[in-house]
């Protein structure tokens, strides 16, 4: 009995740390969790779409039903799925990377994780509470503003929350990488995925503003009787789609652009060279998140702009090919002559590079404004952006795991079980997506719920839910996999891939104020720099002193909770007015905890040197 009750207290002191932690290496874990967590329910989502569209006239699910179901499946995908496994990545990785002890702003760190899973699950409430949102994941008006019930007025708030803590993350780790380098580490010396990481942040910074306007619009339409889409009261429609394209595009750079970095480390590390042409890398990555601005109306050539505004932005599409073209052969210069090892990361990297460059090269077709009359709003555009977003973000998320692994939980994934898991959904991801390519260029549209009889469309579609469930199976392997390490496989050494940059300098996993002594960076790739000159470690750029660290708190908690209440005031109180009590108690809450973090001193507290000398770990 006596036992239980330690495991139980064990337990609740464990949920109660993670929900108080401003840990970067923790809040990594909760993002890692939570977006794992959406991205099986965005998947639940995709294989309901595709078993309704496994045959002609299906009835699996109702055209309303279905409707939600695209909704849910593109912005769960994108918004909760993607968005926090990269979030967890980056909380990972960069401050061990740059050298650092935590990330600039630790408790930001924790309210922005905290309110995007409160948006998250805002969002996701709507299932249970009479029907999902329902107007397609980009939501145009006048489609969303017309739609009846509660549905999309979940979407507004839910993104707004969450996209709330998306910018509170990018402004800290902008600020991270550019305040807490260790010494010696110049931009120039930075690492690709911290590098992407930093671009990524910009893009964050400047991109999510825009939709947070247009979110902001939308709601006080729906709820407050405004009128910004509404064209008979001298609104216009189209402000929302240029609202959320400008935000919309870059989006997607936000998603890859980390990913990118990731394989510019994993294909350097196991094919033991230096990576080729870092500085064309570095200039590529600035590039494309300039360009990724100047592209967004690509998504509005039928809207009507005109064929000068078209060209322009058929021209800047073309152009956002190069330097994506540059990485493509960077990547693949570095592998030529290497010494490769055939690991799991690498294969999911390798993988990504012929199937990225096909949903390029769509990508190229598809920015041609003439020949998109005939490609928009067909299966041709889903084909092409799967290719693009699994092909390169799913694709790069799973590299990226099974490659830091053993740095976020101390076990290196099993090889074994990794290639098992990557053929039945690299298969079952061509099946899937290169026939909707055909199934589009003979005039299958977009989010129509079924097809008929005789038009060609039967066999593609039965080819297309076939590759689907290969790809559910591989992901059962891969979380097979999870559960299969944490039970079987070892505890990882310090560097199992004999890498090249700063985070396997110190254990796996890493202590909690993660260096020792702040390392010394003397070049690019500084660890591979140490081991080629016979040291072990890293050279230390101080002498051992006390260590300044951070104080937990349940404020970050505390405020999203406040805010996923006052989410529901916002939405029923168009039903009854009773419901600004919901509004006033969730800000309260929120704006009260505000208060006491602005009055009350957090000092943090202090490791001393003689303590850290006992411990006699870290680096």
């Amino acid at each position: 009995m006596s036992n239980a009750i330690a495991q139980q207290r064990g337990l609740g002191a464990m949920i109660w740390d993670y929900i108080t932690t401003v840990d970067h290496k923790k809040i990594a874990h909760l993002y890692l969790v939570s977006g794992g967590f959406f991205f099986l329910i965005g998947g639940l989502e995709a294989m309901i779409i595709r078993i309704q569209l496994m045959k002609p006239d299906n009835e699996f699910i109702s055209a309303g039903l279905y409707n939600e179901m695209i909704t849910m499946h593109g912005t769960t995908m994108i918004f909760l799925a993607a968005m926090p496994l990269i979030f967890a990545l980056m909380n990972a990785v960069v401050p061990l990377q740059i050298g650092a002890r935590d990330v600039a702003f630790p408790f930001l760190n924790s309210l922005g994780f905290w309110l995007f899973l409160f948006g998250g699950l805002l969002l996701n409430v709507s299932w249970f509470t009479g029907g999902a949102p329902d107007a397609g994941w980009t939501n145009y008006a006048p489609l969303s503003t017309t739609s009846a019930g509660h549905g999309v007025d979940y979407y507004v708030m839910g993104l707004q929350i969450s996209g709330a803590g998306t910018l509170i993350g990018g402004i800290n780790f902008l600020v991270t990488i550019i305040n807490m380098r260790a010494p010696g580490m110049t931009y120039m010396r930075m690492p690709l995925f911290t590098w992407t990481t930093f671009i990524t942040s910009v893009l964050i910074l400047f991109a999510f503003p825009a939709l947070t306007v247009g979110l902001f619009l939308m709601m006080f339409d729906r709820m407050f009787g405004s009128a910004f889409f509404d064209v008979t009261a001298g609104g216009n429609e189209i402000i929302w789609e240029h609202l959320f394209w400008i935000f919309g595009h870059p989006e997607v750079y936000i998603l890859i652009l980390p990913l990118f970095g990731a394989f510019s480390d994993i294909i350097s590390t196991f094919s033991k060279k230096r990576l080729f042409g870092y500085s064309a890398m570095v200039f590529a990555t600035v590039l494309i998140g300039f360009l990724g601005f100047m592209v967004w109306a690509h998504h509005m050539f039928t809207v009507g702009l005109g064929p000068i505004a078209n060209s322009i932005f058929a021209v800047s599409t073309m152009a956002i090919a190069v330097p994506t073209g540059i990485k493509i052969f960077n990547w693949l210069f570095t592998m030529w002559g290497g010494s490769i090892k055939m690991s799991a990361a690498m294969l999911w990297s390798i993988a990504f590079i012929p199937s990225f460059t096909i949903g390029g090269m769509t990508g190229v077709m598809l920015a041609s404004a003439a020949a998109d009359y005939q490609y928009h709003d067909t299966y041709f555009v889903v084909g092409h952006f799967h290719y693009v977003i699994v092909g390169g973000v799913v694709f790069g998320i799973f590299a990226a795991l099974h490659y830091w692994w053993p740095k976020m939980f101390g076990k290196v994934l099993n090889e074994k079980l990794g290639h098992l898991a990557f053929w039945p959904f690299f298969i079952g991801f061509h099946l899937t997506f290169f026939i909707q390519h055909f199934l589009g260029l003979m005039g299958m549209p977009r989010r129509y719920w079924t097809y008929f009889e005789g038009q060609s469309l039967a066999t593609g579609n039965m080819i297309s839910t076939v590759g689907a469930f290969l790809m559910a199976i591989g992901t059962l392997i891969f979380l097979y996999n999870i559960v299969y390490t944490a039970i079987k496989e070892p505890q990882a050494s310090a560097d199992p891939w004999d890498g090249r940059t700063l985070e396997w300098s110190i254990p796996s996993t890493p202590p909690f104020y993660n260096f020792k002594q702040t390392p010394l960076v003397r070049g690019l790739d500084p660890l591979w720099i140490e081991k080629m000159e016979g040291r072990k470690g890293v050279t230390p750029a101080e002498p051992l002193g006390d260590i300044h660290m951070p104080n937990a708190s349940v404020l970050p908690f505390l405020m999203s909770l406040g805010l996923f209440i006052a989410g529901f005031g916002f939405i029923y109180q168009v039903d009854h007015n009773a419901w600004f009590i919901a509004v006033a108690v969730g800000m309260g809450l929120t704006l009260g905890s505000m208060l006491t973090r602005s009055l009350k001193d957090d000092l943090g507290y202090h490791i001393h040197k003689e303590d850290l000398v006992e411990k006699g770990d870290g680096k």
